[in-house]
């Protein structure tokens, strides 16, 4: 066995898609300087919890992390994928973290993947679970990702700081994706969404839904905002409550926008000053607010909303040799360095073209004909 080479990075941005991207391509990495201008130097715990969950969803990959954790030595494995698995991802970052590099491994996996995650399954700051299945979902279809097999329960429901939610996902096997044509965003239809509340009065649920469709009714008749009201056992460890909204076009995109309030307890409650301030905004409010936010979102254009945009370029870049054209909104952060991380990783550049008239991005590419080598074909 020759010695292994190592692709070597700086810092701590975009870990998961560097791991992931990695992971799908079987390239070492070595990245340094890790959060090594902070306090606390190192590795966080999603981080740590992110590559456990790599490890258990692969076979034979290397994980070397150096004392203070500002280097992580990263060999990837074979995706395996598997059945009955358990992952707990902590309470630093909601479990819509850790979803969207599992899914790329599940469709890429030897075996078809069902596991149960343990944590928050809805906060400010990831997209929820709720936005995964009325969304992210529909948006794998459009790449020949089929619907059989593609599922996400939510077991029980849980908020920061202390978590306690829980979903089964299961994720399908591809033999590759389909290149798609993409750039008809339609015409709003209908808005749907869900509002839910954990340990906290019904009627919080209640003013946020009435808030949200006083702006939508305004707009368009069909509009549905389901309730999910928690309590005991199904309701987490924290109390809080939170909205998500989708809505579906005549094309059949998706734009979503998503958000959690939730209340610290005890001795946590003197950290308010200097927390986030969304503890204390009424439940009216943030109805108002969210429906504000999801209509800028379709204001932007694009087939997916700015949350979407760094999965969407990884689909079209993980297509067969073929070229996939989408039309996004204005191009967000996220969506810029997924990008980047690309044409690292996969040697795939996009042609950017902006479109005056509408204000949108039309982006071209010729995907890297990623194949799944391990499946099992029947």
């Amino acid at each position: 066995m020759g010695k292994v080479t190592y692709k070597r990075m700086k810092g701590s941005q975009n870990m998961r898609q560097r791991l992931l991207l990695a992971t799908l391509k079987s390239t070492p990495i070595l990245i340094e300087d890790i959060h090594d201008d902070d306090t606390l130097p190192g590795l966080r715990p999603h981080e740590i919890s992110l590559l456990r969950l790599f490890e258990k969803v692969t076979d034979d990959c290397l994980i070397e992390i150096n004392e203070t954790g500002t280097k992580l030595k990263y060999k990837p494995g074979i995706i395996v994928g598997g059945s009955n698995l358990v992952h707990d991802c902590g309470v630093s970052r909601s479990i819509g973290y850790f979803l969207e590099p599992l899914i790329f491994l599940g469709l890429f996996a030897r075996k078809p993947l069902n596991i149960i995650l343990n944590g928050i399954t809805n906060d400010s700051k990831d997209p929820s679970v709720d936005t995964f299945r009325s969304t992210t979902f529909p948006i794998l279809k459009h790449f020949g990702v089929p619907s059989e097999g593609l599922k996400l329960e939510i077991e029980s429901r849980g908020v920061s700081p202390h978590g306690g939610g829980e979903v089964h996902l299961t994720v399908p096997t591809v033999q590759h994706l389909t290149a798609t044509m993409w750039t008809d965003e339609g015409m709003v239809k209908r808005i749907r969404g869900e509002a839910f509340t954990t340990r906290v009065s019904v009627q919080l649920g209640n003013e946020m839904i009435y808030a949200a469709r006083g702006i939508f009714n305004r707009l368009l008749p069909d509009v549905y905002i389901a309730s999910d009201y928690r309590k005991r056992s199904v309701a987490g460890n924290s109390s809080g409550y939170g909205i998500s909204l989708v809505a579906e076009t005549t094309s059949g995109c998706c734009i979503s926008a998503d958000t959690t309030v939730s209340f610290p307890r005890g001795e946590e409650a003197d950290d308010i000053e200097g927390e986030d301030k969304k503890e204390l905004i009424p439940a009216a409010d943030v109805g108002e607010q969210i429906a504000s936010v999801l209509l800028e979102e379709i204001e932007k254009g694009g087939v997916v909303d700015s949350t979407h945009q760094g999965l969407l370029f990884l689909l079209c870049a993980l297509c067969p040799k073929d070229v996939s054209k989408v039309r996004v909104g204005k191009l967000s952060p996220y969506g810029i360095e997924t990008l980047r991380q690309i044409r690292d990783f996969l040697d795939v550049q996009f042609v950017i073209k902006p479109d005056p008239s509408t204000g949108t991005v039309i982006l071209k590419c010729w995907g890297s004909g990623m194949k799944n080598l391990s499946r099992k074909t029947t």
